[in-house]
């Protein structure tokens, strides 16, 4: 779990904004600026930039947004160099700032050092994500792209039959069909690769079974599952990872309009909902009980997205359930008399 601040005392914040080839570091209280590389030299040379400026035992934040691969190695250096880092999602920081004109790495540096000092009582240091889940990441990357790329080019070959007189021998339509086999095989080679890497590890491979073992999660879902939660070690509860990936309704409310309906919010990891909702609709198909509870919600007059939401939460808990006990998941309706 993540490091709790409590303890701490801080003096300063440093905001790092993170970008393929450098980082862009602002002490917030000092008010001093400086560039580093981003590389192993680079946070080195940070770091005695900073115990230089502050000291090397007073409490610093070190606060950065999550942007991908570029801010990997930075949580990694952080995190063993025993330094209290918080890797923040980008848009609860853009919230944070409100409109501005113009932009740059050094005011968002500063913008990021502000955010970090206002809030450094609630903020908890991150945790970077392992290793072999960091190669599980990649793969699974390099999965969604050529999955991307497979759908353009059947969108292309849907147009292109359309206008097409001859099908038999255009070169075109062969091109594609041979791409798409080509797209194909190294889909299955990847997923092949992903499952491989997954049994390395004792741990990671019980909570891949355990999950799959919940109905309507199929292997992607479960490796997302693995690659979130950081192999079920990032959230406290599934209630922390449902209100994380946008599932948990809240009430609205506005002006004198007090019977607002609860939604869902509109920040939240777009990636994660649409493979739970596809999880869900699967499970009301093949989940006696699911399906019961859907179809009863529907009928009493709930909304088919806001049933759809319940089954998704309910998805959601059961895999959390699975992982903390330690055991499959089991239909209890089989063995009702």
């Amino acid at each position: 779990m993540q490091k709790t601040n409590e303890t701490k005392h801080f003096v300063e914040s440093a905001g790092i904004d993170v970008s393929k080839l450098t980082l862009d570091v602002f002490l917030y209280n000092q008010k001093q600026h400086r560039q580093f590389a981003n590389s192993q030299a680079g946070f080195e040379l940070m770091q005695k930039w900073i115990f230089a400026i502050v000291g090397d035992e007073v409490d610093v934040i070190y606060c950065y947004e999550h942007t991908g691969w570029y801010c990997i190695l930075l949580g990694q250096f952080l995190y063993h160099q025993n330094l209290f880092n918080c890797c923040i999602n980008p848009l609860e920081i853009k919230r944070s700032m409100g409109f501005r004109r113009g932009k740059s790495d050094k005011t968002d540096a500063i913008e990021i050092a502000r955010f970090a000092w206002l809030r450094k009582d609630e903020l908890t240091s991150s945790i970077p994500m392992p290793m072999k889940l960091i190669d599980l990441q990649r793969f699974m990357s390099l999965r969604e792209q050529l999955v991307k790329q497979s759908t353009a080019l059947k969108n292309l070959e849907k147009g292109m039959l359309v206008t097409t007189q001859k099908v038999q021998g255009d070169i075109a339509l062969k091109i594609i069909k041979q791409s798409l086999k080509q797209l194909e095989l190294q889909i299955k080679k990847i997923e092949t690769s992903m499952e491989d890497l997954i049994k390395t590890e004792t741990e990671m491979q019980k909570n891949y079974k355990l999950s799959r073992s919940v109905k309507g999660v199929g292997r992607i879902l479960a490796i997302q599952m693995l690659l979130h939660t950081h192999n079920y070690s990032r959230f406290d509860s599934w209630r922390a990872f449902s209100a994380y990936c946008g599932l948990v309704p809240y009430p609205f409310q506005s002006g004198t309009s007090i019977n607002g309906k609860n939604k869902t919010h509109a920040i939240s990891d777009v990636k994660m909902k649409s493979l739970l909702s596809m999880s869900a609709i699967s499970a009301i198909q093949h989940d006696a009980e699911l399906k019961n509870y859907y179809h009863k919600r529907v009928d009493e007059g709930k909304n088919k997205m806001v049933a759809l939401n319940i089954i998704r939460n309910k998805i959601v808990s059961r895999i959390f359930a699975t992982v903390k006990r330690g055991t499959p998941y089991v239909e209890l309706g089989k063995f009702a008399a």
